[in-house]
């Protein structure tokens, strides 16, 4: 169970339930892995709003072995969590307000809403996917005659 008060969470990874905490340690850890010179440099790049999936490894392996999980970050790189990609950024986010609070981790939660919204667009899209046209048979000899279809415009030269 993972205790609020000293920075800990709680996430869902691979079916099983795990605590996460980004200790002095952890974020030594982080400040070596981003090249940071001090937890200010970090925080302000957590801040920033942008977060690639292998920031979400790197932070993700922190906190994990942060809180006494023997796990790297190859073994992290391969863990399923609920929501997909979304998913993780929001343990990311969960973290990042548990560790350094509010100001660090809004704009990580900006990114996770955005994440899930364009995660829910498309799982409407393969819910109900635009209707392709019939082809009929004999429809591969049709459509090797056809003239290949138009380049998208790309903008001026």
């Amino acid at each position: 169970m993972a205790n609020k008060y000293r920075g800990e969470i709680s996430a869902d990874m691979d079916g099983v339930t795990h605590t996460l905490c980004l200790t002095l340690g952890a974020l030594a850890e982080l400040e070596n892995a981003f090249g940071s010179d001090d937890m200010l440099s970090l925080a302000n790049r957590f801040s920033s709003g942008r977060i690639s999936a292998n920031d979400c490894v790197k932070i993700i392996g922190a906190g994990l072995r942060g809180a006494g999980n023997d796990v790297a970050d190859v073994a992290v790189a391969r863990m399923r969590g609920d929501n997909g990609a979304a998913g993780f950024v929001d343990i990311v986010a969960r973290l990042l307000a548990a560790t350094f609070g509010g100001p660090v981790a809004a704009p990580v939660i900006g990114a996770v809403v955005d994440a899930a919204a364009a995660l829910a667009s498309a799982d409407r899209l393969s819910q109900n996917p635009v209707p392709l046209p019939q082809v009929p048979s004999g429809g591969a000899a049709l459509l090797q005659q056809a003239d290949p279809p138009p380049r998208p415009f790309r903008g001026p030269r």
